[in-house]
């Protein structure tokens, strides 16, 4: 039976039986490749697998045995595999682990599925080899999370985070913080339980000092979240500006290749054109959006109020101005309206420069056509969606669940600070207290509830 490390729930009863089954999937992605992996996890997986396939040597943990999948009716040789065995609990799942490595083909593998559905095993659902090294204390529940991300990862960057925190990064923060919560809970509750026996009642400064202790910490991981939210989603970079500017040729030049259709006829952009990117290893999604002006026909009237939506929506704005000609009223009005934003004004056309304006309005100088100033630009724009704070990836929180649980624990610790001046009942501070631990269990899953646990599973690809 596999520990569960939860604590008791209404259906702990139901997961530790369906833990029991052995369970079967495909953990490749769907189509032909050269190879294809058949992954079996349960009490009965070497068993089962044993029924499948010929092997040329037992079994062994951990050790790489080559064998034949044999065709059903007939047992003659259908194909050659390569079949790994992890003997529990020594396995991803905890469980006894069997991978059948055979050629990308679906008719074999899903033979091998048909098969071992037939002598007992069941359909794994999404995420379910995850959710057993979970339940089984392999991994805590941002680990599990982290498993996703990083198969979910779409830059090298995503990819180191995720590997961090599948190594426990985040835990490893939380730690030092829960600790002292549990010996502050500790400590009240031996002055409640021994007031008899002469234990001295913890003086509320000293557990106000405690309490101070343990919050700068979690504050500093609360904050962590801006950037964590960045590096997992990516963000939004809406190029605005005036027809004619040279919004469409920046933009080509920052997806690298001939994307948006530039023309010397101004309001050539009609309608938004986006593309994704990867700058310093975050996500950029780049909208180039119809020049802002008094629009000629409806068409461009309808590009100019898309561009204003993109405007509005986007998590970073690139304004573009002509450094041929000095800026106008209405794109001084643009600037300042981005106040407090994360916006960047860049100068184009620096080629053919003549203006005489204040250079404390542009950021970064550029020539699209010549690709004078690019990097800077992307350095410029970089530095405006790295953490300010110059946090470590190590340990951030990356989704709204980390977040939520953060912050509910600290404002649950400051209600516990809040209450001592008012002489409130140690009993009744452990409640806040109590409150707090629960939320930081509720990270790496002591405490999560199961209709949390579905969401966070089901949302990972069958087979992992």
């Amino acid at each position: 039976m596999v520990q569960i490390q939860v604590q008791p729930h209404p259906q702990t009863t139901e997961r530790e039986l369906v833990a029991d089954e052995t369970i079967v999937a495909i953990s490749t992605p769907p189509g032909r490749g050269g190879i294809g992996i058949v992954r079996l996890s349960g009490a009965h997986a070497m068993e089962i697998a044993g029924e499948l396939i010929r092997a040329r040597q037992p079994l062994e943990h951990a050790r790489v045995r080559l064998a034949e999948v044999l065709e059903p009716e007939t047992k003659e040789k259908l194909d050659e595999a390569v079949v790994t065995f992890f003997a529990r609990p020594n396995s991803y799942t905890g469980e006894d682990l069997v991978e059948i490595a055979a050629h990308g083909s679906p008719v074999v593998l899903e033979l091998l599925v048909r098969l071992a559905l037939q002598r007992g095993a069941r359909l794994a659902r999404p995420g379910e080899f995850t959710e057993r090294a979970f339940l089984s204390g392999r991994i805590d529940l941002t680990q599990a999370e982290a498993v996703r991300d990083l198969i979910e990862a779409q830059t090298l960057y995503q990819a180191r985070v995720a590997a961090e925190q599948m190594g426990g990064a985040l835990s490893r923060r939380i730690q030092p913080a829960k600790q002292q919560l549990v010996e502050l809970v500790a400590l009240l509750e031996a002055g409640i339980d021994f007031a008899e026996d002469d234990i001295d009642v913890t003086p509320d400064a000293e557990i106000a000092a405690r309490i101070d202790g343990m919050t700068p910490e979690l504050e500093r991981l609360a904050r962590s979240f801006e950037q964590g939210r960045i590096v997992h989603a990516g963000l939004s970079l809406a190029i605005v500006g005036r027809p004619n500017v040279g919004k469409s040729s920046l933009f080509n030049r920052l997806v690298e290749r001939e994307r948006a259709i530039v023309t010397a006829t101004p309001g050539t952009t009609r309608d938004l054109v986006t593309e994704r990117v990867s700058l310093g290893g975050i996500p950029v999604e780049l909208v180039d959006t119809a020049g802002l002006r008094e629009a000629s026909d409806e068409a461009e009237s309808l590009g100019i109020q898309k561009s204003r939506e993109a405007l509005a929506d986007a998590d970073v704005v690139l304004v573009v101005l002509d450094a041929s000609v000095p800026p106008r009223d209405d794109e001084r009005e643009l600037i300042a309206s981005l106040d407090g934003r994360r916006a960047l004004v860049v100068r184009n056309k620096s080629d053919l420069e003549t203006a005489d304006v204040e250079r404390s309005l542009f950021s970064v100088q550029t020539s699209a056509l010549t690709g004078a100033g690019i990097a800077e630009l992307r350095e410029a724009l970089l530095s405006l969606v790295r953490d300010p704070a110059g946090e470590s990836e190590t340990g951030m929180l990356t989704s709204l669940r980390h977040r939520e649980a953060v912050t509910g624990a600290l404002t649950s610790l400051a209600a516990a600070k809040q209450a001592l001046p008012n002489r409130v009942p140690h009993e009744m501070l452990l409640l806040d207290l109590y409150g707090a631990l629960r939320y930081l269990d509720s990270l790496t899953g002591e405490t999560t509830p199961d209709d949390i646990l579905n969401r966070i599973f089901s949302s990972f690809c069958i087979g992992k």
